[in-house]
């Protein structure tokens, strides 16, 4: 017996400014992750930034999972200097 994904969509217009992670349907049925902050989401149109600053748009109806994630830990500059 193979595992079922369980795909769940639970981004809601009210998470506008969480970073969250939207799996979405490309046009050849493959899918596709982007995980950034929700900066919009405008006549079934998410916009999302990425973490390099990119922008990415996807419809509301190709969208087949999606959930808010906790923000990014900051980068760690290397190992603390040691006495």
């Amino acid at each position: 017996m193979g595992y079922v994904a369980r795909l769940v969509h639970s981004v809601t217009k009210d998470d506008v400014g969480q970073r969250v992670t939207v799996r979405f349907r490309l046009p050849d049925g493959r899918f596709r992750d982007i995980v950034g902050v929700l900066e919009s989401w405008h006549d079934d149109v998410l916009v999302l930034r990425r973490r390099d600053g990119s922008v990415a748009q996807v419809a509301a109806g190709d969208v087949a999972a999606s959930r808010v994630v906790p923000r990014q830990p900051p980068r760690r500059r290397g190992a603390p200097d040691s006495p």
